[in-house]
């Protein structure tokens, strides 16, 4: 009875609060449309940037893994799981990203906790930007280190922080492209104020790598910044899903020995490293620029006419453009309005993000096209009036 109490007492406030998360089951969801419950909509909640989740190209990579070397790794990469597509793939982001070694791993979630639970010690300190992804906050708060959280993109705030005496190390972190607000870190102001204070700088690129940048090299690359640590997942620009973290040789070979994720861990399927070889390929070529120039023409297209509608849109010009609502009844309500109008738009509430800061999250894809943003404004101005 004591467990169920706790249990149902958690459901009953979420479902008060109007923060009640849900699943849906659908048929379709990662292209430019999305199928569930026997319809058809619009989908503008996919984290595919660059629409290469069905490039034949890149079915065809994971396809013929498949047949080469079975579904799975069939164990850690400590063990028996680290396959010649493992490190081929590994080699090739190294080679791309500027970085000595690159290291995989099952998802970025994953890769976030392993390398801040392998570093960070009792006196160290991590200063992070407070709209980090709950990967790297959730590390950051279970580590022994002290966690010190700075203003969203205030390098003055984060100075500060740093420069409190601390008896350790110290490791900042932060996103190159926001999640939830879609914006882009200042990485330049923040390397400077780490680098003074001997600090290592750990960014996030989830959102910008592919997308951003030379050759979609991402958010660093793009701000010449070069950081001890640089994380970047395949679930979004790659169209894939997993993660590598790109560090020194010497970090590396540490985290071969120290990253509980990494050790005791499957590694993921050789076919899906040879699929992600095949979609880094895409991202590097003039296709790749090509699916990145569409986009940013969607995304202007998108932000020059949504200003029109009775909503506050984010500073953001990534592929994440967030309506700001307010209240949580209030996003869902429109949510299910977009719907019902053919539009797929997910509601995202507290504590995914702060209190009173309820969102539409809409993601523009190259997947899309220009006829898809005329009609998600048309049903966005209809339903403000």
């Amino acid at each position: 009875m004591i467990w169920q109490r706790k249990i149902d007492d958690a459901l009953t406030a979420r479902r008060s609060a109007d923060t009640l998360r849900r699943r849906y089951t659908v048929v379709q969801g990662a292209g430019r449309w999305l199928k569930a419950n026997d319809q058809r909509y619009l989908n503008f909640s996919s984290n595919d940037y660059l629409g290469l989740s069905h490039h034949p190209r890149i079915v065809r990579a994971w396809q013929q893994g498949a047949e080469r070397f079975g579904v799975g790794s069939g164990g850690s990469g400590h063990v028996s799981g680290y396959s010649i597509a493992h490190q081929q793939l590994e080699e090739e982001l190294a080679d791309w990203l500027g970085y000595p070694r690159a290291l995989l791993f099952i998802s970025g979630f994953a890769a976030n906790q392993a390398v801040i639970t392998a570093l960070m010690e009792k006196d160290d300190r991590i200063v992070a930007d407070r709209l980090s992804h709950a990967s790297l906050l959730e590390a950051a708060s279970l580590s022994p280190a002290q966690l010190r959280r700075f203003t969203h993109n205030d390098a003055s705030h984060l100075t500060r922080l740093l420069d409190v005496p601390c008896s350790g190390r110290q490791l900042v972190v932060t996103e190159g492209v926001f999640s939830m607000d879609g914006d882009s870190a200042p990485l330049a102001e923040i390397q400077r104020a780490a680098q003074t204070r001997k600090a290592w700088l750990l960014v996030d690129d989830a959102h910008g790598v592919g997308v951003c940048g030379d050759e979609g090299r991402g958010s660093c690359w793009q701000q010449r910044v070069k950081p001890a640590l640089l994380v970047v997942t395949f679930g979004k620009g790659f169209g894939v899903s997993g993660a590598a973290i790109l560090c020194s040789e010497s970090v590396a070979d540490y985290l071969l020995q120290f990253a509980r994720h990494l050790i005791y861990s499957t590694s993921m399927p050789p076919a899906q490293a040879m699929a992600l070889q095949a979609s880094l390929s895409v991202i590097r070529s003039q296709e790749g620029d090509a699916r990145r120039e569409k986009l940013a023409a969607l995304i202007q297209r998108f932000r020059s006419s949504v200003n029109h509608a009775d909503f506050t849109l984010a500073q953001s010009h990534s592929a994440i453009q967030p309506l700001i609502v307010g209240e949580n009844a209030r996003a869902l309500r429109l949510a299910d309005t977009l719907r019902r109008q053919g539009c797929w738009v997910t509601a995202i509430r507290p504590p995914t993000v702060p209190a009173g800061t309820a969102r539409l999250r809409l993601t523009l894809t190259q997947a899309h096209e220009p006829e898809d943003i005329d009609r998600l404004l048309e049903v966005l101005h209809g339903a403000s009036e």
